[in-house]
């Protein structure tokens, strides 16, 4: 088991294709609505969508604001406002669909006033877009009001871009995740891996659960402390697996530590928030490096 982080590179043929699909339908769309995770507001937003959605109205929804830390997310909230971007907290799994068509409804107002003025009664269509595993398809479930796009727990189940009609005036596209061509900055890259976003079976998923660990240790000692029975939330490397494997008893025969277990309730629990409310980033610094410094 190495303790160096390998480097995370992850950039499949389909999400080469997905980013010359998505090309072709912005230039379609009127308004485009971006889903990003709250817990990583900056990581998890795909650069490309601002070159690629360039001149068009955005909306940005923090989906899964229950698992982030409220006073966190409302410094997001803020700061996106603060750049001129458009940003709501949202839980799609408990969203009323009503509510987010009425801020669609509010961005694309001057566009449907301006087509009325011409005796046009227009059908806005948007386009929901963001990394793989943020929620996109669970939102337009509950604006369509039933299951009409494929979901998952897993990144990827969204293989191609479909349009969903939700009113008479108002269509949907849904579209695959987008990564960005290269994951450069290795942290953010990391932080996708611990939410889901990017497949486990592409990671080391021992050194993975090192770097949660103390990345946990370092933001929310108390949690790890509570959930995992770690005391000295000071250790590194794979002392943080033994320290995790020794409090929560896994072991395998002969007292042995059982890592695979140790990897797998980690990365399970913190993804289901079962640690509690954590975010991850900050808006004054963005990823783990920026903001510590």
């Amino acid at each position: 088991m190495s303790e160096t982080p390998k480097k995370i590179n992850w950039y499949p043929g389909h999400m080469a294709k997905t980013r010359r699909q998505l090309q072709d339908q912005i230039r379609r769309i009127d308004l485009i609505i971006e889903v990003c995770d709250a817990r990583l507001p900056y990581s998890s937003r795909n650069p490309e969508l601002t070159k690629l959605g360039a001149g068009k109205r955005h909306i940005l929804f923090l989906n899964k604001s229950d698992l982030a830390d409220p006073n966190a997310s409302a410094r997001w909230i803020k700061a996106f406002r603060e750049e001129g971007l458009e940003a709501h907290l949202m839980n799609a799994s408990r969203l009323k669909g009503k509510e987010t068509v009425s801020l669609i409804d509010k961005a694309t107002k001057e566009i449907v006033d301006r087509a009325m003025d011409r005796g046009v009664r227009k059908t806005v269509r948007a386009m929901i877009v963001g990394i793989p595993n943020v929620g996109k398809s669970t939102l337009i479930n509950h604006l369509y009001g039933r299951n009409i796009s494929q979901i998952g727990d897993r990144p990827g189940v969204t293989r191609s871009n479909q349009w969903v009609r939700v009113s008479p005036y108002l269509e949907l596209l849904d579209t695959p995740g987008l990564l960005w061509p290269r994951l450069e900055d290795q942290t953010a890259a990391r932080r996708l891996c611990y939410i889901g976003c990017i497949r486990d079976e592409v990671i080391d998923l021992y050194e993975l659960t090192i770097q949660l660990l103390q990345d946990l240790c370092r933001i929310a000692p108390d949690k790890v402390r509570e959930r995992f029975h770690i005391e000295d939330t000071e250790l590194q490397g794979v002392e943080l697996l033994d320290a995790a494997c020794r409090g929560r008893g896994w072991l395998l025969k002969g007292n042995q530590n059982d890592y695979d277990r140790c990897c797998s309730v980690v990365l399970d629990e913190f993804r289901g928030g079962k640690l509690g409310r954590i975010t991850l980033e900050d808006p004054e610094g963005g990823t783990e490096e920026e903001a510590h410094d």
